[in-house]
C-alpha cells in the first residue's frame, strides 16, 4: 500500500486556529491541541463576558441616576422615580436617563416634577 501525505491541508487547518490564538502565551500559541482547547475557552468566557458587560452598565447608568436624584434632594429615591415614570407611561430607559442625569441636570429636574404632577 502507498503511503498518502496530506501535509499540506492538516497544515492550512492548523494555521488557520492559530491565526485566531497568536496572541496567547507559550504553549498555547504553538501546541495543536492546545490551542484548540485555549480557543474554545476563549470562546466560552467571551461569551459570558457579554452577557456581564450588560449587567455591569446597567448597574452604572442606576447608579448615576440614584445619584443625581439624591443630590437634588428630592424626596424619593431611584426605586420611586422608575416606579412613577412607569405610573406616569413615560417610557425612558436607564441609558438614556443616565445621560440626561450627566449632561442635562435640568432636563432630569423637569421630568420628575412632570411626575410629580
Amino acid at each position: 500500500m502507498t503511503r498518502i501525505k496530506r501535509g499540506y491541508i492538516a497544515r492550512r487547518r492548523r494555521n488557520k486556529i492559530r491565526l485566531v490564538t497568536a496572541s496567547f502565551q507559550g504553549a498555547r500559541s504553538r501546541l495543536s491541541r492546545t490551542i484548540t482547547q485555549h480557543k474554545i475557552r476563549a470562546l466560552v468566557s467571551a461569551h459570558q463576558d457579554r452577557g456581564r458587560q450588560k449587567r455591569d452598565f446597567r448597574r452604572l447608568w442606576i447608579t448615576r441616576i440614584n445619584a443625581v436624584i439624591r443630590s437634588n434632594k428630592l424626596y424619593y429615591n431611584y426605586s420611586g422615580l422608575i416606579h412613577n415614570l412607569y405610573k406616569g407611561q413615560l417610557l425612558l430607559n436607564r441609558k438614556i436617563l443616565a445621560q440626561i442625569a450627566i449632561l442635562n441636570r435640568n432636563c432630569l429636574y423637569m421630568i420628575s416634577n412632570e411626575i410629580l404632577k
